[in-house]
């Protein structure tokens, strides 16, 4: 049985729809903002807090939604999988790269996906997405 790593993460949009993925430095895979919880702290909290450190969105976490949890292969660590609880943030954001995040990216769900994506995006996040209407934007 592979090492679990168990992460919150959030989907961020842009004004045209587009969804937030970050590059972390020293790894080629784009993801969502987000990481491990400290100790004591609930998913939301470690999604919200997250979210402030990697991006500078700051939101209260009483206000993301819980999309879902999954299980994933790890983008980052061989032979590693993700227990992943994945959250919306409400309304649109801009974003600016801090800590260890190297890039940030949107993504254009209607175009054609980069192969350099995150398996919890590629095999559960961007279906979970296409099937309930994708870039459902809440003001």
């Amino acid at each position: 049985m592979n090492p679990r790593i168990i992460v919150s993460a959030v989907c961020v949009y842009d004004p045209a729809g587009r969804l937030l993925t970050v590059r972390k430095r020293g790894t080629d895979k784009f993801m969502h903002p987000g990481g491990k919880p400290e100790p004591g702290e609930t998913a939301v909290q470690a999604a919200a807090r997250e979210l402030e450190e990697e991006v500078g969105i700051v939101v209260d976490p009483r206000e993301l939604t819980l999309m879902g949890v999954w299980l994933a292969e790890a983008a980052n660590e061989a032979a590693t999988e993700i227990e992943a609880t994945v959250f919306t943030a409400p309304g649109t954001w801009v974003a600016h790269p801090s800590a260890e995040i190297a890039e940030i990216r949107w993504l254009d769900l209607d175009a054609d996906l980069p192969a350099d994506l995150a398996p919890l995006l590629t095999d559960h996040i961007l279906p979970a997405l296409a099937a309930c209407g994708a870039a459902h934007i809440e003001t």
